[in-house]
């Protein structure tokens, strides 16, 4: 029997396991995330310590940092990479982010059949990335696209979207937009609906126009959202890898282009690896792929952050 004051085994038991549930429950996450984020992470790591064969890993052989000095030293094909990669982030992010914040502010406004636009805003999202990629192809072809069409309507003689570096990350960039706007709309169009009416109703019995409105209560307001937003297409766009590939198929579309003129990180990655089978290689640029990605939706953040507090 226990004495006065102390508790019995029962009720240790009941009290550790109070204290121990919560990390019970979210143990599950914990195991998932160890078993198909930690663990492949650290496995690249230790495979781009070494130069190994993606076809014959027991051949492999530890070079310790040759990889990433070969890779930041020695490689222009990286860099060139690297420019197309940053290039078509600035190309997609900041237009995704006006767009969608446009398209939320129509579409909170009393139209009718509002609700089959905001429905019909993340069809695209839900649309396979092969099938956007390949139509966005022919609209962008040379001799029978439909751009090149509109374009003769104006006089414009007929681009070849894939030969250079702008006209295809034009092309790649509308892919992206396009597929990706209505996502970030209808999260924009989520919080305006909860900003409250009578914020509106004072500004305009001061005088504030619709304009003004948008840009003193609307997007400030929205500051968490832009910033989310912002985040997610970062880290998205800087790992673009299907468009590009399925924008010139065939045998050189690991090469994005002719010239590698829209070849991005993410693509080159895949033509070490998947394609030569440098499996030590590809591993060593998809860690620096995966740093420079941090640091650059770091930066997003910092930028929204500040442009908002501005």
């Amino acid at each position: 029997m226990a004495s006065p004051g102390t508790l019995s085994r029962a009720d240790r038991r009941h009290k550790w396991s109070v204290k121990l549930s919560p990390f019970g429950f979210i143990s599950p996450y914990f195991l998932i995330f160890g078993i198909f984020g930690l663990f492949p992470l650290l496995y690249t790591a230790f495979v781009s310590l070494q130069k190994r064969n993606l076809l014959d890993a027991d051949a492999a052989t530890f070079i310790g940092f040759g990889n990433y000095e070969r890779l930041l030293l020695h490689d222009p094909y990286f860099w060139n990479a690297m420019g197309n990669t940053v290039s078509l982030w600035l190309m997609t992010t900041i237009p995704q982010i006006l767009f969608a914040l446009g398209i939320a502010h129509l579409l909170n406004r009393r139209l009718r059949g509002r609700t089959l636009f905001r429905m019909g805003m993340i069809l695209p999202n839900i649309t396979s990335v092969a099938a956007v990629t390949i139509i966005f192809a022919q609209l962008f072809g040379r001799d029978f696209g439909l751009v090149n069409w509109v374009l003769s309507w104006f006089g414009a003689g007929e681009v070849d979207w894939q030969a250079g570096t702008a006209s295809s990350h034009t092309a790649i960039a509308a892919m992206v937009v396009w597929r990706w706007t209505g996502y970030h709309a209808l999260i924009f169009l989520a919080s305006m609906q909860a900003i409250p009416s009578t914020m509106y109703e004072a500004a305009t019995l001061d005088g504030a126009n619709g304009w003004q409105q948008f840009w003193r209560i609307t997007v400030p307001l929205l500051r968490p959202q832009i910033i989310f937003s912002t985040v997610i297409a970062t880290t998205g766009n800087m790992r673009l890898l299907a468009e590009p590939l399925l924008f010139n198929p065939g045998t050189a579309a690991a090469t994005g282009g002719s010239d590698r003129q829209f070849q991005t990180a993410a693509l080159y990655l895949y033509e070490q690896g998947f394609t030569k089978y440098d499996f030590g290689y590809s591993s060593a640029i998809a860690l620096v792929l995966a740093v420079v990605t941090m640091l650059v939706a770091g930066l997003s953040y910092l930028v929204t952050r500040r442009i908002q507090t501005d």
